[in-house]
């Protein structure tokens, strides 16, 4: 016990880069473990379209969408999703699955939906990467 509290005084540095890191850590998973929506892989997705009411949302921006989109997708992207909300407000009772290229801005547009009080809020796990990679259909614009 004696080493680590030496080593402990020797190295802060260390020591203080290994309880960052625990930290982010601990906030990544507390995080997920709160978060208001469903994070779903594609094919989670497929089956969800094929049994309940979904509204589709794109949140990636004008020049990607030229690649293709998942047909019948609203796109709005992040950085208006929250001055375009009115345009989503007729769908609060519908599951929407938001997704992005990657999955990641996917996340916070599903938190703003769920701070909004959108209560069935799906990210696509992966974004549109991974639907493509599961082989699914994209239209191209």
């Amino acid at each position: 016990m004696d080493q680590y509290i030496e080593f402990a005084f020797n190295h802060p540095l260390l020591i203080g880069a290994l309880l960052g890191v625990l930290a982010l850590i601990a906030w990544t998973e507390f995080k997920r473990a709160t978060r208001k929506y469903r994070s779903l892989g594609p094919a989670e997705v497929v089956q969800l379209m094929n049994h309940e009411d979904t509204v589709l949302l794109d949140v990636r921006d004008d020049s990607e969408i030229k690649g293709g989109v998942i047909g019948g997708a609203r796109h709005i992207t992040l950085n208006l999703l929250s001055k375009r909300l009115s345009e989503l407000e007729r769908f609060k009772d519908k599951t929407i699955v938001a997704y992005c290229r990657s999955g990641m801005r996917s996340q916070t547009a599903c938190d703003v939906l769920t701070r909004n009080q959108f209560q069935k809020v799906v990210n696509l796990q992966g974004g549109i990467s991974a639907w493509e990679q599961a082989g699914l259909p994209v239209k191209k614009k």
